[in-house]
């Protein structure tokens, strides 16, 4: 297949960070979508810092709001046609009294965390957005940062999908021109919010969106953060397991080691995070997962010999993707459903 050529507004139009859009531009040419994806999630997470994360979110509109012209974000034509697009749902199954407390709960989520809530809205209600919202807000900001970033590369990730039909279609993606954007002192004051808070919550499912291609990595992975250190923690053993008992999932005390069957295992590398604990899978069998951390060996003064971590993956969400983290100091553990 002959690489399709892109410009910085076409990335932009993806994701709003210009670092990111010219990244994105040096990474090219792409022979496929699924090329693009690999680079775009490289970039947003190792290469785009802060700042471009919430230049990033500061170019889409409060969710449960249609784009409009005096919205002030750094978006072009096509970002607010996708953007609106992408909540039709949600508007659709709103009503005066859930648009009401949408926009107050939006309120007080900006006000705790300092940027927008941002959710892959594709093919969900406002209920639904709203109870998300809800549960979010309890989380911590560090945690809820990185759930941010998650669900701006699965919108990213979206709009590749649409940027690459458009293209190989011979369509033009956007007129528009692609806007210079300087970062704001708003924008500065909202990196320091979350520096304020960089201390040591469940991602919410979603459902597979229309014609998304197969994986390119594993359907569940891992990282390990050290936050009495501030660093990522590396060299700790991981293992993979599935419940395979007599019954569809394990019990409250129930700790039958032969009913936990070995799927795969790991180290973590200097970034924290693992290596591949299972094979890429387009459909994700459903059933109990357990991934354990021999966190004893990586910290033999600490509390925990090791930590189990345990979930399920039920019918509906064999397309989606499991990232569970391990925030780990000396006496206490957490985790949660990442992207």
């Amino acid at each position: 297949m002959e690489s399709l050529v892109f410009e910085e507004k076409d990335f932009f139009a993806c994701c709003g960070s210009v670092r990111f859009a010219k990244e994105m531009v040096s990474a090219a040419p792409f022979a496929s979508y699924d090329d693009a994806v690999v680079a775009a999630r490289d970039i947003w997470f190792n290469k785009v810092d802060v700042k471009g994360w919430l230049e990033a979110f500061t170019a889409h509109p409060q969710i449960g709001e249609s784009p409009s012209s005096h919205h002030k974000s750094p978006t072009s034509a096509q970002f607010s046609l996708w953007s609106k697009g992408e909540q039709t749902t949600a508007l659709a199954t709103a009503t005066d009294s859930t648009l009401q407390e949408l926009s107050e709960w939006n309120s007080r989520y900006r006000q705790k965390f300092g940027f927008v809530f941002l959710i892959f809205a594709s093919g969900r209600s406002t209920p639904e957005i709203l109870a998300e919202l809800k549960r979010r807000y309890e989380n911590r900001p560090l945690v809820e940062f990185e759930i941010a970033a998650g669900e701006q590369m699965k919108i990213t990730e979206l709009r590749l999908a649409k940027l690459f039909t458009a293209k190989a279609e011979g369509s033009s993606v956007t007129n528009a021109q692609y806007p210079a954007y300087v970062s704001s002192k708003a924008g500065e004051d909202r990196v320091n919010i979350i520096g304020a808070h960089l201390t040591a919550s469940s991602e919410a499912p979603v459902e597979k969106p229309p014609q998304i291609p197969p994986r390119t990595r594993p359907p569940i992975t891992t990282h390990v953060l050290d936050v009495a250190r501030g660093s990522p923690a590396a060299g700790i053993e991981v293992q993979l397991e599935m419940w395979k008992g007599n019954q569809p999932r394990p019990t409250f005390g129930e700790t039958i080691t032969g009913n936990w069957v070995f799927q795969g295992s790991s180290i973590t590398d200097k970034d924290g995070r693992s290596g591949q604990l299972m094979n890429i899978v387009d459909t994700l069998k459903p059933g109990v997962y357990r991934i354990s951390f021999n966190t004893g060996k990586y910290s033999p003064a600490g509390f925990f010999p090791y930590v189990s971590i345990v979930f399920e993956v039920r019918e509906s969400q064999q397309w989606e993707h499991f990232h569970v983290p391990l925030l780990l100091s000396p006496f206490s553990f957490s985790t949660y459903r990442g992207s």
